[in-house]
């Protein structure tokens, strides 16, 4: 290469770069700023779990695995719930941009009903489907106990996914930090019920996982009912949460919620569904492997729930500009949160990597003589899962804000068959054969799951950027 050229490239490569990462990076502060709440947000409904089995794990690694296997049930008919829900952020947000409060208030009263009826439906097919446990090669006393569990936190989803369609709704004008509050307002009272139920404290039943259910029962009915408080003091919701008309339910609004609403929730639903395969794979393989795949899955979950937020800042942020037409910056601005969120799971990485075998002591209680043993396997066994949640992090956080800025296009068909092919066709038979077929055992099962969210990962963002390119094309 002759000298003026080379020089012509050093003062591109000096100058030109800097000014493309920037136009990304100038981003972070607002994107920042309106996912926070939502992470906080997100993480409360993770820390009641966190809390729980932190608390659950005193009382030995078999409570610890009941847990798990309960929440199981549980966590895929939430993932439903929650997904079904996130239909009503991105038409809230496309009415927001376009200044149309009618659109946004029919929204959320149909989101409403559907979510009541969702929620409903939902706790009574855990009740019609947990049998099932008896018969899928789970430790009995592990089965035994968590029965009682089980009935108490299926039924706290009717109150939970309610107060979704409040908080999508209220994500979808941005207005991130109320669900917030009511988020930290029930971590502290379930952690209180908790800590009252569970071991029996100032003259309390001592109830063991069942006075954890209770704790997360009454700790989402508060919830439902600070945030429709908030919603209903501030003067900003009035036009939105009051006056609500339930006699006038509109077909095409319904049909719309739910064409949207039926694919986001298949999306969670079967993310949700092969890490709740991980958990009866790691049943199969005994309680001190369940209760290692629980640890791993909620420190996972933690973080997880970062990308989730920046997810649902993709999601609006993305809705405002469609709603704006304005496809150029739409591409931006979701490049920009994809940069972001890649940036802090690496950071996650590099945390659970240098924490792996510290963590996992967290859940158990180390001084317990009685269960010495099971307790050093199950740590050993959850450090080498945390090894390979490290590199997870970066693919799991990838996929998800991706999917939240395909939502805020309002595409959710073919984003719905990648995660089906993604998580079932792939991830999934190799963790059911690494795991139960090969020397690999739990750490086989977390490798499929690696495999799938990266697979996940990378056609997600390749729909993306068809979309958007077209978009900017044809307009």
């Amino acid at each position: 290469m002759s000298r003026p050229k080379k020089d012509k490239v050093l003062l591109y490569l000096y100058f030109k770069i800097p000014s493309l990462i920037q136009q990304y990076t100038k981003e972070f502060a607002y994107n920042l700023q309106l996912a926070f709440p939502v992470i906080l947000g997100m993480l409360g409904h993770t820390f009641v779990a966190f809390a729980d089995n932190i608390m659950v794990g005193q009382l030995g690694t078999a409570e610890l695995a009941a847990v798990s296997l309960g929440n199981s049930f549980v966590f895929i008919a939430m993932s439903l719930g929650i997904g079904f829900s996130t239909a009503i952020t991105p038409l809230v947000a496309e009415a927001d941009g376009a200044g149309n409060k009618a659109d946004g208030k029919s929204a959320l009263k149909h989101g409403l009903v559907l979510c009541t009826l969702l929620g409903f439906s939902l706790f009574g097919l855990i009740l019609l489907f947990k049998p099932m446990m008896y018969h899928m090669d789970q430790p009995v006393e592990v089965v035994e106990l968590a029965m009682p569990y089980l009935d108490l936190v299926a039924f706290s989803l009717v109150p939970l996914i309610v107060f979704q369609a409040f908080k999508q709704f209220s994500d979808g004008l941005s207005q991130t930090k109320y669900p917030m509050y009511a988020t930290v307002l029930a971590n502290i009272i379930n952690i209180i019920l908790n800590y009252l139920l569970i071991f029996g404290a100032f003259g309390f039943p001592k109830m063991g996982i069942v006075g954890a259910a209770i704790g997360t029962l009454v700790s989402r009915f508060v919830m439902v009912a600070f945030l429709w408080f908030l919603l209903n003091k501030k003067k900003k919701f009035h036009d939105y949460v009051r006056g609500f008309n339930f006699k006038k339910i509109e077909k095409k609004v319904m049909q719309k919620i739910i064409s949207l609403g039926f694919p986001s929730a298949l999306q969670m639903f079967f993310e949700v569904a092969i890490f709740t395969g991980a958990i009866w794979l790691s049943g199969v393989l005994g309680k001190n492997a369940q209760a290692a795949n629980q640890i791993a899955l909620n420190l996972s979950s933690m973080t997880f729930m970062v990308g989730m937020g920046l997810g649902v800042a993709a999601m609006i942020r993305v809705g405002n500009q469609k709603g704006l037409k304005n496809y150029n910056e739409l591409r931006r601005m979701a490049q920009s949160i994809f940069f972001l969120t890649l940036l802090l799971e690496i950071v996650f990485a590099i945390l659970f990597l240098l924490g792996r075998h510290w963590l996992p002591t967290i859940y158990l209680d180390v001084d317990d003589v009685a269960n010495q043993m099971d307790n050093a396997e199950v740590i050993f066994l959850a450090a080498k899962l945390l090894l390979v949640a490290a590199v997870f992090q970066i693919s799991d956080g990838v996929q998800v804000v991706v999917l939240g800025a395909l939502r805020g296009l309002q595409d959710v068909k073919i984003p719905t068959l990648i995660t089906f092919i993604a998580y079932w066709l792939i991830g999934f038979p190799i963790s059911f054969y690494l795991g139960l077929y090969t020397s690999f055992k739990s750490t086989g099962i977390w490798i499929g799951l690696l495999v799938g969210l990266s697979a996940s990962a990378i056609m997600l963002y390749i729909r993306f950027n068809y979309l958007t390119k077209k978009l900017i094309t044809n307009y």
